[in-house]
């Protein structure tokens, strides 16, 4: 599978396009769409095709995460919203979550119910990942 329109949009619409870099909330340079990595440092810019490059690439490494993750069925919407989580916490993250491991037991909304456990940043809730995570959970749920 790769990344649908819907979770495209989902991503871009969350991380949003800057083109100078800047410490995200957890203190990490970022830059595009989100983009982090050895490349984004205090000073960093990019054209929008830059970020959507980068974003290309970041997005690849978060579709073959779940891929990896996945042993049950997925429809674009479910897939696409895996990616969003994904593309935010890590794949790390991802993989040892209790959304995948419930998943995989074939507990869609069990799983479902997991997005919202995942909307704090260094202990503290964060609103705008509250957010982002009950987008996530709604996408999932959305019949393909």
């Amino acid at each position: 599978m790769q990344l649908g329109a819907k979770g495209r949009a989902l991503i871009q619409s969350f991380e949003g396009f800057r083109d100078k870099a800047y410490k995200d909330q957890r203190g990490i340079w970022t830059c595009g769409f989100g983009h982090t990595g050895p490349d984004v440092v205090e000073g960093t810019t990019c054209t929008p095709h830059q970020a959507s490059a980068w974003f290309d690439q970041d997005t690849a490494k978060a579709v073959h995460a779940v891929i990896a993750t996945t042993d049950v069925p997925l429809n674009q919407c479910q897939f696409d919203a895996l990616v969003s989580f994904t593309y935010n916490v890590g794949a790390g993250s991802e993989a040892h979550s209790t959304l995948i491991k419930v998943l995989n037991r074939g507990q869609y909304s069990l799983a479902a119910d997991q997005f919202g456990f995942w909307n704090h940043v260094n202990g503290v809730v964060n609103a705008g990942l509250t957010r982002r995570r009950a987008a996530e959970r709604e996408l999932f749920l959305t019949p393909a």
